[in-house]
């Protein structure tokens, strides 16, 4: 099977370097004049899909506000994940998860097994139980041509307490997570299958991010406060591998279909700048 690598690196070649998320927060559902309720999230998803599935390369779904409405909920989901597979678009789904073992091997089969309703082509994980008890994750991945994106210099400001914490050997925290997928993706071509999540808006990271020959997933952007331009300073000569993510930014100009494939378009061509992308 091809990697989620080449397939992301593809995508991102046809459709642009853009990943949108979608948030169906309460207030979100509002502001389309939605009810909160397993109906509004439908409706909403349904909405989102059909403004950018064809056209945005990665769009990821943000598996808390599906699963607050319970098993409904993540039938929603379920719809949405083949919604969008069938317009072409790759599936992130963020639900950084991790733990160890039997359990670990449990999440990668519900969402990087190709039997799995909820198969998506890469996940969002946590490596703070140790990069290594994602292990069972990263195989399966590998195994049916999926991704991870593994949480390194996130966008919120309590993250730092932990990712730059010095360890024994003068590394951060960070820096050990970012070498260890570094040495994981060694060898792989045009791109690694496995990522990291970099957030936009932390400025310089004061970390290395040059070898890890994978995509850098870059949240934060818009509403979070983050511009595109912000990305040159926080990635620098990394920028070729920078999967910029949006999900306010975007979402807020909607229900109007049209409103929304216009803002998606807009912020495209602000990342295309900023990467200097054609």
């Amino acid at each position: 099977m091809e990697t989620f690598g080449a397939r992301l690196y593809r995508a991102v070649a046809e459709r642009g370097p853009l990943c949108v998320g979608i948030d169906p927060h309460p207030g979100l559902l509002a502001r389309w004049g939605l009810s909160d309720d397993v109906e509004g999230l439908d409706r909403f998803s349904r909405t989102v899909v059909e403004a950018i599935g064809d056209r945005v390369a990665v769009v990821k779904p943000q598996s808390a506000f599906f699963e607050r409405f319970g098993s409904r909920g993540i039938a929603v989901l379920e719809s949405t994940i083949r919604q969008l597979r069938e317009a072409g678009a790759l599936v992130l789904l963020d639900v950084k998860r991790g733990d160890i073992g039997s359990t670990v091997s449990a999440y990668a089969a519900a969402y990087l097994d190709p039997s799995s309703p909820m198969y998506v082509d890469a996940v969002t994980a946590s490596p703070y139980l140790g990069v290594g008890s994602l292990a069972p994750m990263f195989e399966l991945a590998a195994a049916h041509g999926g991704g991870v994106f593994v949480l390194a210099l996130t966008s919120n400001p309590e993250g730092a307490a932990v990712q730059r914490a010095v360890g024994a050997d003068g590394r951060t925290v960070a820096q050990t997570v970012i070498d260890e997928i570094s040495q994981l993706n060694r060898g792989a071509e045009p791109l690694g299958s496995l990522g990291l999540v970099v957030g936009a808006t932390i400025g310089e990271t004061g970390h290395d991010l040059s070898a890890v020959h994978g995509p850098l997933l870059a949240p934060g952007l818009g509403a979070q406060g983050a511009t595109a331009a912000d990305l040159r300073t926080v990635f620098g000569s990394s920028l070729p591998s920078v999967l910029p993510s949006y999900s306010r930014e975007v979402l807020h100009a909607g229900p109007d279909v049209a409103a929304l494939r216009a803002a998606a378009e807009r912020v495209l061509a602000q990342c295309r700048t900023a990467l200097a992308t054609s």
